[in-house]
């Protein structure tokens, strides 16, 4: 079986920034609840079952999370971790009081979301507004150590996620930092000087992408190449990382809507302003999310159980449509296969996401399938 580690949102609890920027209260429930129809047979909004809107400052709600998830057989959550530099953090408070109670006893592993955050990173926005700054990512050889000084903490934690014995940690843009090898080298180093076995950094890669290998946002934009994964794992995995997170839903849609028409859809819609709804079979869509590549050691496949981004994106959206419960079971035994032949501890896949109910992604109950997601999870990962 996979050691199935499931990405966890922190975003269901107010905060004082929420509350300015996107209104008293504001929560990712805020834009769940207000979700509409697109179209035919569209099914929105997604409303929660057995637990509720549930806010994330009840330890009572995050044991139950952690309860399901065990049902499901789910290894641990990788908490996604914002961290803008100088020690500025926003929505931490679900995992500090995780770590502090020491409950749930439950695995757990952080993952950075290095990226700044402006007035539409959680909202729904016309194409004409303004995209103004909220918080910006910025990065030092300073602001690096005294991030890794205020997780040692996490890191030495018993709960914690390990890999080959040590601690994994998960950066969600590595291209972004100014210089990678820098980073990675100096929290290896930082791992043995604290008297860890050292540290298990994984980056997030797309298998193919409209950039060019080892440019993230920036240099020309082109036609995608739907065949040269190894050359996008191995451009992180030389620059020192220690593993690769594979995502192949942006590949996968090129392979259903044809690269070529992407590319020219894609130009289209930032050129004139045009909101696209992007709409995808999801069984479609899984039979291109993985590639050979995917298979080796240290490369770590993604799996979604269901996607539609239109509670956040309104109309510019991409949204998988026919997502059950049964396809998503046949896509977990797809990677159970792909992965087999790894040494057991190297037989992550990553399951995006627990909780991303704003991204219509998620293996909550919900009140059209109940605990399908959680079962075929289950059950898939144990049929050949």
């Amino acid at each position: 079986m996979p050691r199935f580690i499931a990405f966890y949102l922190p975003q269901f609890h107010p905060t004082p920034e929420n509350d300015e920027w996107w209104g008293k209260g504001f929560t990712e429930w805020t834009n769940v609840a207000k979700a509409k129809p697109l179209f035919r047979r569209h099914p929105q909004p997604h409303i929660p079952a057995d637990l509720g809107f549930y806010d994330l400052r009840l330890p009572e709600v995050r044991e139950q999370q952690a309860q399901l998830a065990r049902e499901a057989g789910v290894e641990g959550f990788c908490y996604w971790h914002y961290w803008f530099g100088n020690g500025k953090r926003i929505l931490d408070r679900p995992f500090r009081e995780v770590l502090n109670s020491g409950k749930p006893a439950f695995p757990f592993c952080l993952g950075w979301a290095n990226e700044s955050w402006s007035s539409k990173s959680w909202t729904n926005k016309s194409p004409f507004t303004k995209d103004n700054l909220l918080l910006e990512q910025t990065y030092s050889t300073e602001d690096y150590i005294e991030h890794f000084k205020t997780l040692l903490p996490a890191f030495k934690d018993k709960r914690y996620i390990t890999v080959d014995g040590k601690p994994l940690f998960y950066v969600y843009r590595p291209l972004s930092l100014p210089n990678p090898r820098e980073f990675v080298e100096l929290w290896h180093g930082l791992a043995i000087e604290n008297g860890l076995p050292g540290i298990h950094i994984v980056a997030m890669s797309f298998n193919t992408s409209f950039r060019e290998i080892g440019k993230q946002g920036r240099g020309l934009v082109q036609v995608p190449s739907l065949n040269n994964a190894a050359g996008y794992y191995k451009n992180l995995l030389d620059m020192g990382f220690d593993a690769v997170n594979a995502r192949g839903n942006a590949r996968a849609e090129f392979k259903v809507s044809g690269r070529y028409w992407a590319f020219i859809r894609t130009g289209l819609a930032q050129l004139f302003k045009i909101k696209l709804t992007k709409k995808y079979n999801q069984r479609k869509i899984n039979k291109h999310m993985f590639v050979e590549e995917d298979k080796w050691e240290n490369v770590y496949p993604t799996i979604m159980p269901c996607w539609d981004r239109s509670p956040r994106s309104g109309r510019d959206a991409s949204i998988y449509t026919n997502s059950t419960p049964e396809v998503f079971e046949q896509s977990v035994r797809d990677v159970t296969n792909l992965v087999k032949n790894k040494i057991e501890e190297h037989q992550i896949v990553f399951i995006q996401s627990w909780n991303e109910w704003g991204e219509g992604n998620y293996m909550e109950p919900d009140l059209m399938y109940g605990k399908g997601y959680i079962n075929a999870l289950r059950e898939g990962s144990r049929k050949k």
